[in-house]
């Protein structure tokens, strides 16, 4: 990703954008030799950075100072570079290459944490936990059901990014207001030609959708759109990252830790989430961009003002190398996360006994219980046992409140087999295998992994 957004990488791609545009002009009859365009493609990586510098400072233009740097390079093919092009020809269809070779990167790597939480999702979708609503307890679910919720966000941002990779357009060739009135000029009013030379030069870049209108640059809100595709991964990492967070807390689940990684300075047994708080404090950094480029496709004056052009350079490459690194730690938080079975076990048998007390009243009217006795004798041992853990630190003791109440008919076998945890998962476990399977048909999780 560093490269794509490297200096080399986006003048080079200038270079290749100006041999295609040569090299359609020439397949449509303008006078320009095969010397000249062999000359340019031979000098498309070998950019004397010193000397583009030198011109700028002269010019205060920057493609013009790589024109000429470029033309100090091909004598040759110096009168013919640029021919009738204006500065976003190269600047705009540049970016838009480099935003598809970005997306590309971003897809690959989308996927491979697709696959490693995927993994997780089936190696923990029996094992339940305590779930929670408003972060108070709530119906059990279970590990792998919620890891099955991180992946779920993250196979729709996949669905995102590949409805954005599947309309990028580069801007074409259209001159400076986008009228493509030098090229007409060019071909002595020839507009079928001038239409051929926009479909010829996309062609070469690779591309299969232009702009059908534009301005002197491409719409700004394909920047816009970009970057909200980006955001809704950062969305999605955020969300996750601050699960795990409060998950290690709780001591169930901890993004993985070195042997000798150091979690604080003056606290030796610290083991801090640091991992997941990067990756918060990234995914916000993304999400403030969006304002940006939603206020330059915004106030975009007429053809084109150039008060978007410095911040463009900021947020486009910053918000794709943030979410590049984004997906570079969540794939390893979701392929060596620790869980500890252990602490999830104990922090559901907890609050399980509050949860079932529902199963425990129907049970008992079964058994000949009178309902509303029961409820009311219930209530009260609930209470009793809440206050003995809420005020006094102890355990949950409800059952044995209520194994030992001669006003509940239910034996401990009864008892133990009306809170079995699994009559409260629901489908959390055929869910999950559902989605699995699903998703396996999208993409090729095990090559994955």
């Amino acid at each position: 990703m560093r490269t794509l957004f490297s200096r080399q990488y986006k003048h080079a791609a200038w270079r290749e954008i100006w041999v295609a545009l040569a090299e359609a002009e020439q397949e449509l009859g303008l006078p320009i030799d095969s010397l000249q365009i062999s000359e340019m493609r031979a000098h498309i990586d070998d950019i004397d950075f010193a000397l583009a510098d030198k011109i700028e400072k002269e010019t205060n233009h920057d493609v013009m100072a790589h024109v000429q740097a470029y033309g100090a390079v091909c004598p040759l093919a110096k009168p013919i570079i640029h021919l009738g092009a204006t500065s976003c020809l190269v600047t705009d269809n540049g970016d838009a290459m480099t935003i598809r070779s970005a997306l590309a990167i971003v897809e690959e790597k989308l996927e491979t944490l697709i696959a490693n939480l995927s993994a997780q999702a089936e190696r923990y979708k029996d094992l339940p936990c305590l779930s929670y609503t408003h972060f108070q307890a709530a119906q059990p679910t279970t590990v792998g059901k919620r890891f099955a919720l991180w992946l779920q966000d993250f196979w729709l941002d996949l669905q995102e990014l590949r409805y954005r990779q599947s309309q990028l357009r580069c801007l074409g060739a259209k001159g400076a207001t986008g009228t493509q009135a030098s090229f007409l000029e060019l071909f002595e009013g020839d507009h079928r030609k001038v239409k051929e030379l926009e479909k010829r030069f996309i062609e070469k870049l690779n591309f299969e959708q232009v702009f059908p209108i534009s301005g002197q640059t491409y719409s700004r809100k394909q920047d816009m759109q970009v970057l909200a595709g980006l955001s809704g991964i950062a969305v999605s990492a955020h969300k996750m990252c601050t699960d795990l967070r409060l998950l290690a807390h709780d001591k169930e689940i901890e993004e993985p830790f070195s042997e000798k990684q150091v979690g604080s300075s003056a606290m030796p047994y610290k083991r801090n989430p640091m991992m997941c708080e990067r990756i918060c404090s990234l995914a916000r950094h993304v999400l403030s961009m969006n304002e940006t480029l939603e206020y330059n496709a915004a106030t975009q004056w007429l053809e084109r003002t150039l008060d978007d052009s410095a911040n463009r350079r900021v947020a486009i490459p910053e918000a794709f190398l943030a979410v590049d690194s984004i997906l570079d730690d969540l794939a390893k938080i979701a392929k060596h996360c620790v869980v500890y079975p252990k602490v999830i076990e104990k922090n559901l048998a907890r609050e399980l006994p509050f949860m079932a007390s529902e199963n425990i009243l129907m049970a008992s009217v079964k058994m000949g219980g009178d309902r509303q006795e029961v409820h009311e004798r219930l209530r009260q041992l609930a209470q009793i046992a809440g206050n003995a853990v809420k005020q006094d630190g102890e355990e949950n003791h409800l059952l044995e409140l209520i194994e030992k109440d001669p006003s509940i008919p239910l034996t401990k076998e009864q008892l133990d087999e009306t809170i079995n945890v699994q009559h409260f998962i629901g489908r959390a476990s055929e869910q999950v295998e559902e989605f699995l399977k699903q998703l396996s048909e999208e993409i090729d999780l095990e090559s994955l992994q």
